[in-house]
């Protein structure tokens, strides 16, 4: 690649950031699915080859990042509902995960969140019932990630698709 070739140039950089935004989903500190989502657009929009194959790649990765969010946070939330987590327990859950975000590198806000969640549920149900609701939440933040992981790798891998027909 020489150092004049804008549309390698362009595709490394997608690449990167697409890398970057899969990365991102499962080390909570970056946005991942936006991530990924920007480096297609970023190819579809700078990159070179076929324009109307490098733009249905972006319609599809728009399309999957947009159905990706809504999922993302409704059906956790539906399951979360469903086993009576009030959204307190979930608000308090995410601003100590916050708080150790901050507090303690890299586990922080898994650990944080946890312990938000788990004393709002012992508060509430008392401590037979505490841990098992506390893992009914944690299974539900662990769907969302499922999702957004999924919908991350389906852009990159349309992305990869789209590289090799454009």
């Amino acid at each position: 690649m020489e150092l004049s070739d804008t549309s390698a140039a362009i595709t490394l950089i997608s690449g990167l950031v697409i890398l970057t935004g899969v990365i991102g989903v499962i080390v909570p500190i970056l946005p991942g699915l936006l991530l990924t989502w920007s480096g297609v657009l970023l190819w579809a929009l700078l990159g070179g080859g076929s324009g109307g194959a490098r733009l249905l790649v972006a319609a599809l990765a728009t399309l999957i990042a947009g159905i990706g969010m809504v999922v993302k946070f409704v059906w956790p939330g539906k399951k979360l509902k469903d086993t009576g987590i009030p959204n307190s327990t979930v608000i308090v859950g995410g601003v100590l995960g916050l708080i150790g975000f901050f507090a303690v590198p890299f586990v922080g806000l898994v650990l944080g969140f946890i312990l938000g969640v788990w004393l709002m549920e012992l508060r509430r149900l008392g401590p037979e019932r505490a841990w098992p609701s506390t893992r009914s939440a944690i299974g539900a933040v662990g769907l969302s990630l499922l999702v957004e992981l999924a919908s991350a790798l389906l852009i990159a891998v349309l992305w990869l698709f789209g590289l090799a027909f454009a």
